[in-house]
C-alpha cells in the first residue's frame, strides 16, 4: 500500500526527472530543491535572512544534536524551533539515525533504541525510536524522519540485513508513536519513513516494499547513500528504487549535495537534498561554479577581478572579486568563509530551479548532459 497525500504534485516528467510542488502549513516548495543544513538550529555563518535572500523555503536541523543542547525543555519554553532561531519556513529534522553511524564508537545499537555518551559532556543517554518523533515534536519540525540504523557505505550482507530489519522495526514504533501525537495534539510534521539496504538492490527494494505495508506516507526518504559506497554505487541504487517509489510521494536523497551528484540523482527521480557541503567546502575554500570547484586559495587569483561565478545572482557574486575573496582567506578573515558558504548555497539552490525549468520545457536531458560536461571539465583545472 503505497497510500498518496495531496500535499505533493508532481506538475511535470521529463524521462525520470520531475518537477513538482510540495505544500507545508509554512510554505509551499517547488521540487527539485537543495535544503541548507542547520545541524543546530543554525547554517553555519549565515543568517535566517541570508537564506531568504538566496530563495531558501526549507532548511534541515538534527534532532540529536538539539536534543544534547539545548535540550527539549529549553526548545519547548523559546516556543519550538522555528522562533527560536527566526526561521518562520518549513523546517525538515533529522532522526539522529545519521549520528548512530558517524558516532559509531559512543554508542551501542539495539532493538530497544541507540545509547549514547554525549559528545559534550559524556552523560548518556537512551534515543529510542518513540524518543525521536517525541524530541522532533517538541522542536515543531515540519517534516519529521523516522529513526533508522544508517549502515557503512562498504558494509557486508549481513550487517545491511540487521540495519534494514531493524529499521522497519524502528519504523513501525516511530509511526505509532507519530499517530499517538496527532491524535493528542501534540505535533503536526509530516513523518518521512527511511528506506535502507547498503549497496544491495535487492535489500533496497525489500526496504522499501515493507515500508509501504505499513501504511500510507507523505514523503520517502532515500538514506544510507553516500556513506562511503563509490558514487557509481550511489547511482545504481538509485536506478534499483526508482521505477517502485510511488509517483505521489516526494522522494529525499539524504546527504547528496555536490553539484554533479544533485544533477545525476534528478535524472534518477530525486525530488529533495540536503547536504553540507556546500557550507563545509565555503569554510575550506572551495567554491561551486558552472566551470567546476573553484579553489580560492590559488595565487592566481590574487588580481582577478572576476567574481566567483559572472551568472550567479549572490551577494558574494554580485559584491566581490575572486582576488578579494583569496586575500580574505590568505587573511584568515571570518568575512571569506561567510560569503563562501553563501555563494555555495546559492549556487545549489540556483542549480535545483535550473533543473527544475529544464523539466518544465521537456528539455532536461540535453541541459544535465550540457552542464554535467562543463562542470567536469573545469574542475580539474580550478581546483589545481
Amino acid at each position: 500500500m503505497s497510500g498518496s497525500d495531496t500535499r505533493f504534485s508532481v506538475g511535470a516528467v521529463d524521462g525520470r526527472a520531475r518537477a513538482g510542488l510540495l505544500r507545508l502549513e509554512r510554505g509551499e516548495i517547488p521540487t527539485p530543491c537543495f535544503m541548507p543544513v542547520g545541524t543546530q538550529g543554525t547554517v553555519k555563518s549565515l543568517t535566517p535572512e541570508d537564506l531568504r535572500s538566496i530563495g531558501s523555503r526549507i532548511i534541515l536541523a538534527n534532532t540529536y544534536h538539539l536534543f544534547l543542547r539545548p535540550g527539549t525543555e529549553v526548545m519547548a519554553e523559546m516556543g519550538g524551533l522555528h522562533r527560536f532561531m527566526h526561521w518562520d519556513g518549513p523546517i525538515l529534522t533529522d532522526s539522529g539515525g545519521f549520528q548512530v553511524f558517524s558516532l559509531a564508537r559512543i554508542n551501542r545499537v539495539e532493538d530497544e533504541g541507540v545509547t549514547f555518551q554525549s559528545h559534550i559532556d559524556g552523560s548518556r543517554h537512551l534515543l529510542t525510536p518513540e524518543r525521536a518523533v517525541e524530541i522532533q515534536a517538541v522542536l515543531g519540525s515540519d517534516i519529521m524522519m523516522a529513526l533508522d540504523e544508517c549502515p557503512p557505505g562498504q558494509a557486508d550482507r549481513p550487517t545491511a540485513r540487521v540495519a534494514l530489519d531493524r529499521t522497519i522495526l524502528w519504523l513501525e514504533r516511530c509511526r505509532a508513536r507519530h499517530a499517538g501525537l496527532e491524535e493528542d495534539g501534540g505535533g503536526r510534521g509530516l513523518l518521512f519513513p527511511i528506506v535502507q539496504g547498503a549497496s544491495f538492490g535487492d535489500l533496497r527494494l525489500e526496504s522499501l516494499e515493507r515500508t509501504l505495508e505499513l501504511g500510507e506516507w507523505s514523503g520517502i526518504g532515500i538514506g544510507g547513500l553516500s556513506v562511503g559506497e563509490r558514487k557509481d554505487v550511489t547511482l545504481e541504487m538509485l536506478d534499483v528504487l526508482e521505477p517502485a517509489l510511488p509517483r505521489p510521494l516526494p522522494r529525499y536523497l539524504m546527504g547528496v549535495g555536490y553539484p554533479e551528484d544533485l544533477v545525476e540523482a534528478v535524472r534518477r527521480g530525486v525530488d529533495m537534498f540536503d547536504c553540507v557541503a556546500p557550507t563545509r567546502n565555503g569554510r575550506n575554500g572551495t567554491a561551486f561554479t558552472r566551470d567546476g570547484r573553484l579553489n580560492v586559495k590559488r595565487a592566481g587569483l590574487a588580481r582577478d577581478r572576476r567574481p566567483l561565478d559572472p551568472d550567479c545572482r549572490c551577494e558574494c557574486c554580485r559584491n566581490y572579486t575572486r582576488a578579494y575573496l583569496r586575500h580574505l582567506f590568505v587573511a584568515d578573515e571570518l568575512l571569506g568563509l561567510r560569503l563562501l558558504s553563501l555563494h555555495n548555497l546559492a549556487f545549489l539552490i540556483d542549480l535545483a530551479a535550473e533543473a527544475r525549468d529544464a523539466i518544465l520545457a521537456s528539455a532536461f536531458e540535453a541541459w544535465a548532459d550540457a552542464w554535467l560536461e562543463r562542470y567536469r571539465s573545469g574542475s580539474v583545472k580550478l581546483l589545481g
